[in-house]
């Protein structure tokens, strides 16, 4: 490291104002500052002293996310194999990991070839500094996509996220909605059928390579179509596991879990808005149970918590702390909303199975506003106390 530290400071005034790439400026300093804690300090005014800047906050992010993405990988190759009829390949775990691998590696490269080259541009025009909020995204988006999916579509979807999702706000901070959640938005609203259906989860069903009467769908689209045989013949330990067709990442809630206690720990989220979208959820489908009007309704109401994207959006995308509320009563409210809101379009609408992705983005667009009122109601409280000690 002190021969790459060396280096830097070499390299350092050919970037500096006045140099002959100064106009690259932005690019160096983002990659001596990935490298390397900042060695700047604030002289004056108020600051936080704090070892962690926003790039170790995302760097922890993504250590949270690797149980799902390395198992989400191992699932690609399983259901690949299951659907070619494959025994002995889908019994060998390196098999069917280096097979979800390969698969799932261009599509990571794809979104942070794309973001990143967008990022840098906007704060080479601009002469900000590389913002490094789309560490997080960049491996959010394909984590969230089916394996199917075209790369030329990750790369739009991407861009368009990063472009009206983040720019146009101000970047990283300023944005209002979830930037890995508009990229799937935007593949859901403009190629629908690369992001619903039987064969997207499954690598190989959309090139025909599946066997006769093998269907790749997932547990939610299997209960919106019927409930009944579903949940008679419901797989409760694969659903938890993740060894089912979905998501890449969003598949094991076992693997996610892990990631909620790293975030936890190490204070990166907010148990708040973690626990209220769970609390939420459940809550909801205990009403739905007792409600009753159609099977779907009385499905056990922790069932859930551990389908499609739910646990995977309570706990990486509603706690991010640009998109979520700000206060902690905000948070509880926010979570809560988000987590019954999923269950609600679930039910309700059995023709989107999946409800976690408007859910959220739905709540980010109101954070503001609830957060907006929990202050407002925290200053009448305290006027009213004022008065009275008067």
């Amino acid at each position: 490291m002190k021969a790459i530290r060396n280096l830097l400071d070499k390299l350092r005034p050919t970037f500096s104002e006045g140099g002959k790439l100064s106009k690259l400026h932005s690019t160096f300093d983002a990659f001596e500052t990935f490298l390397f804690v900042p060695n700047t300090v604030t002289r004056k005014g108020a600051h936080i002293r704090d070892c962690n800047d926003i790039k170790r906050v995302m760097i922890v992010v993504v250590v949270a996310l690797l149980p799902a993405l390395l198992f989400g990988m191992y699932n690609v190759g399983l259901q690949h194999f299951r659907a070619v009829g494959d025994a002995v390949a889908a019994a060998s775990v390196w098999s069917c990991f280096w097979f979800g691998f390969l698969r799932m590696l261009p599509m990571i490269v794809v979104s942070y070839v794309v973001g990143l080259g967008i990022e840098f541009a906007a704060a080479q025009i601009r002469g900000h500094e590389v913002n490094e909020g789309f560490l997080v995204s960049g491996l959010l988006i394909p984590m969230i996509m089916p394996i199917d999916v075209p790369l030329w579509m990750v790369a739009v979807a991407t861009a368009f996220a990063v472009i009206i999702g983040k720019e146009v706000f101000g970047g990283t901070g300023m944005n209002i909605f979830n930037p890995a959640l508009l990229a799937r938005a935007f593949v859901f609203f403009a190629y629908t059928p690369y992001i619903s259906g039987e064969d997207v989860w499954t690598a190989g069903l959309l090139a025909g390579e599946g066997i006769d009467g093998y269907s790749g769908a997932t547990p939610l689209t299997q209960l919106s179509e019927n409930v009944h045989e579903t949940l008679a013949h419901a797989d409760v330990q694969s659903w938890f596991l993740g060894t089912i067709p979905g998501s890449i990442g969003e598949t094991s809630t076992v693997a996610i879990l892990i990631g909620a206690v790293i975030l936890l720990w190490t204070g990166v989220a907010s148990w708040r808005t973690m626990l209220s979208v769970f609390v939420g959820g459940y809550l909801m489908g205990l009403l739905f149970n007792l409600i009753g009007a159609n099977e779907y309704m009385t499905m056990p109401a922790w069932y859930h918590l551990i389908l499609g994207g739910f646990a995977f959006g309570a706990v990486f995308m509603a706690t991010d702390p640009v998109t979520s509320a700000q206060t902690n009563v905000g948070k509880c409210i926010v979570g809560f909303l988000i987590g019954a809101l999923a269950v609600m379009i679930r039910v309700v609408n059995p023709g989107y199975p999946e409800g976690m992705m408007l859910a959220i983005l739905f709540m980010n667009a109101l954070a503001p506003l609830v957060d907006h009122y929990v202050v407002q109601a925290n200053i009448n409280r305290r006027n009213k106390r004022l008065k009275l000690a008067k």
